[in-house]
C-alpha cells in the first residue's frame, strides 16, 4: 500500500460532481463560480444512474456521450483542483453546473460542430484530454477543466474518460482498463476527425498516455490513415509506458502524427516506482532515453527542475503555465511552426528557455538537421 500510495498523482478527497439529486428549492444556494468551462465527454465508463458520479468504474462496450459545464471556484489557485467529497460549494470547489447526456454519435458531432462554429477561425480546434491512473469520473473531468482554464485553451474541450477503478490498490485493474479503453479513444478520435475542426490535439497523462499510444496503434493497424492525418499534435505528459513497449507501438503506428511531444522528468517518483513494479524497466516519462526519442522525430520537454518535477507537474505548475503561454519556442514545438530562433542551443541539440533556464527542450532529429543545414547556408 505504501508503494502504491506513491503512484497517486494527487491527494485529497475523492471528488463528486455536485449535481443536484432532486429539483432545487427556492432556498437553494445562489453561490456562483468564478468561471464556467464547457467539457464534452466521450467515455467507455458505464452509466451509473447516480448524478454525483453519472459514470462508474464499470466498463462499457459502447461509447457514452455527454456535455458538462464545470464551475471554476472563486478561490481557485492555478494548478490546483479544489474539490470536495461532499456536496461542493461553487465558490470553494470545482463543481458541475449542468450535465446533458447525448444519446447518439451524430448528435454529439452536431454539438461539437456548433461549439467549433462559435470560436474564432484560428481557434476551431478540438483538444482531447485523456486522464491517468486512479481517477474517478469527477476527478478526471475536473482536471480537464482546470487545464483548459489555467492554460487558457480556446479549443473545444473533448474529454475521454476510460474506466479507471479510482482506487489506489487497483493499478493492475487500471492497466487492463487502459487496454480495454483504447478502442473507445480510437473511436473518439474518429468522431473528432468527422467534425469541422481545423486541428485536433490529443494530450494523455501518465497511464492515459498508454491509452493514447494504443489508440493510435489501433487506428494504424486498422488502416485509418486518413483519421491519423487529421491529428495536428500529440502530447504525452509523464507517460507511464515501458520504453520497449513504446518503441514497438511506434513501429506499428508508422508515420506518427506531428508534432509529437513528450514531457519527461527525472524526479518523477511515481514513474520510478512504476518501473520497479515492472521489474526495473524504465518508463518513457522518466527521461532516460531522450536520444532515442529524438531519433524517432519526437520533441522532448524536460520538466525535471520545474516546481519539483512531480508526476502531475504538467497540470499543476504555474511556472510551466507561464512559459507555455508566453514563450514562442514552446508554442512552436507544440505546433511545429518554426525553429527555436533566439533561444540558447546546447551542444546536445537541446534548447534552454529564456527566462526559465530550468526547462530544456530536446528537438527532434528532423528539425535539428534542418537547423544545421540552415546554419551551414548562412
Amino acid at each position: 500500500m505504501i508503494v502504491l500510495l506513491a503512484l497517486v498523482g494527487c491527494g485529497g478527497p475523492r471528488a463528486v460532481l455536485g449535481l443536484p439529486s432532486a429539483p432545487q428549492t427556492s432556498s437553494a444556494s445562489t453561490a456562483q463560480p468564478r468561471a464556467t468551462v464547457p467539457i464534452y465527454v466521450a467515455t467507455t465508463r458505464a452509466r451509473s444512474g447516480n448524478l454525483s458520479l453519472p459514470y462508474s468504474a464499470e466498463r462499457s462496450n459502447t461509447l457514452n456521450f455527454a456535455k458538462l459545464d464545470i464551475g471554476i471556484p472563486q478561490n481557485h489557485v492555478a494548478g490546483r483542483v479544489e474539490k470536495s467529497g461532499r456536496v461542493p460549494d461553487p465558490t470553494r470547489h470545482f463543481s458541475a453546473r449542468t450535465y446533458q447526456p447525448i444519446a447518439k454519435r451524430q448528435e454529439f458531432i452536431r454539438q461539437l460542430n456548433a461549439a467549433l462554429a462559435q470560436r474564432a477561425p484560428e481557434d476551431r480546434e478540438i483538444f482531447i484530454f485523456v486522464h491517468g491512473y486512479n481517477n474517478n469520473f469527477a476527478d478526471s473531468v475536473f482536471r480537464n477543466a482546470q487545464i483548459v482554464y489555467d492554460y487558457n485553451v480556446k479549443s473545444v474541450a473533448l474529454h475521454y474518460a476510460w474506466p479507471s477503478g479510482a482506487s489506489i490498490p487497483l493499478y493492475v485493474f487500471d492497466r487492463d482498463s487502459a487496454l480495454v479503453g483504447r478502442r473507445g479513444l480510437a473511436e473518439t478520435i474518429e468522431i473528432a476527425a468527422e467534425t469541422n475542426a481545423k486541428r485536433i490535439v490529443v494530450v494523455g497523462h501518465s497511464m492515459g498516455a498508454y491509452v493514447v499510444t494504443e489508440a493510435l496503434r489501433d487506428l494504424a493497424l486498422r488502416g485509418r490513415t486518413s483519421t491519423l492525418r487529421r491529428l495536428g499534435g500529440v502530447v504525452l505528459a509523464a507517460p507511464d509506458i515501458d520504453v520497449d513497449v513504446f518503441l514497438s507501438q511506434l513501429d506499428d503506428i508508422g508515420d506518427i502524427p506531428r508534432p509529437f511531444t513528450i514531457l519527461v522528468s527525472r524526479r518523477d517518483r511515481a514513474l520510478g516506482i512504476s518501473g520497479r513494479l515492472a521489474g526495473g524497466h524504465p518508463r518513457v516519462g522518466s527521461g532516460s532515453d531522450v536520444a532515442i526519442l529524438q531519433k524517432r522525430d519526437i520533441a522532448v520537454i524536460d520538466v525535471s527542475d520545474i516546481d519539483g518535477g512531480r508526476h502531475n507537474v504538467f497540470a499543476s505548475s504555474p511556472t510551466l503555465m507561464e512559459v507555455v503561454n508566453n514563450d514562442a519556442l514552446v508554442r512552436s514545438v507544440l505546433r511545429e511552426d518554426q525553429g527555436p530562433a533566439g533561444q540558447t542551443m546546447l551542444a546536445d541539440g537541446a534548447s534552454v528557455i529564456e527566462g526559465a533556464a530550468s526547462l530544456v527542450i530536446f528537438l527532434p532529429s528532423r528539425i535539428l538537421g534542418g537547423l544545421a543545414q540552415a546554419a551551414a547556408g548562412q
